[in-house]
């Protein structure tokens, strides 16, 4: 009877432990992960992946993605697919020039500027309900004469897009360009 309760504590002590640990969720819209078979540097799942995605390239086409919003959810399908836990990953996604400015309209601005839905949008809210932090280079905007009424809510307007780079880059994390 006494191993029996032991047992039981044992096993309650570690799904307390546990029950914070989220695994991250496949993010629908970006690129899926792809095994590559015999590939070598595989994704730790016990690594702290920290970095910044900066936003610079628009889409090709009004109906795609921006680069870096594919890129920050196609990573994050392949640490998904390696099971890294959601608080193992520190994703940043800036957007910080006029090309990659047109992501962070809310659907309707977008529409109206180029005739279809955003296709970000869906990417982006799939992005912060992981846990990515969504910013826009406020200067940026107003250079280019965007109303800061049209960007979406599910971006932070931040004053200065360079400053939240140079800030999350002194903390430590990597910034990927795209």
């Amino acid at each position: 009877m006494g191993h029996r309760w032991i047992i039981a504590a044992v096993a309650a002590a570690l799904a307390a432990g546990s029950a914070g640990a989220q695994p991250l969720k496949p993010v629908a819209g970006a690129d899926p992960y792809v095994a590559v078979p015999g590939g070598t540097f595989l994704a730790d799942s016990k690594h702290q992946y920290r970095v910044v995605f900066e936003a610079r390239r628009g889409a090709d086409k009004p109906g795609e993605l921006v680069p870096a919003v594919n890129m920050a959810g196609s990573e994050l399908n392949t640490l998904a697919a390696h099971g890294v836990r959601r608080e193992n990953v520190q994703v940043v996604l800036v957007f910080h020039t006029t090309g990659s400015n047109a992501a962070v309209l809310d659907n309707a601005h977008y529409r109206a500027k180029y005739g279809v839905d955003n296709p970000n949008l869906p990417v982006l809210a799939a992005l912060r309900r992981q846990g990515v932090k969504l910013y826009v280079c406020g200067q940026s905007l107003l250079a280019d004469g965007v109303p800061l009424a049209a960007v979406s809510k599910e971006v932070t307007i931040a004053e200065d897009g360079v400053i939240v780079l140079m800030t999350y880059g002194a903390a430590g994390y990597a910034q990927l360009v795209f």
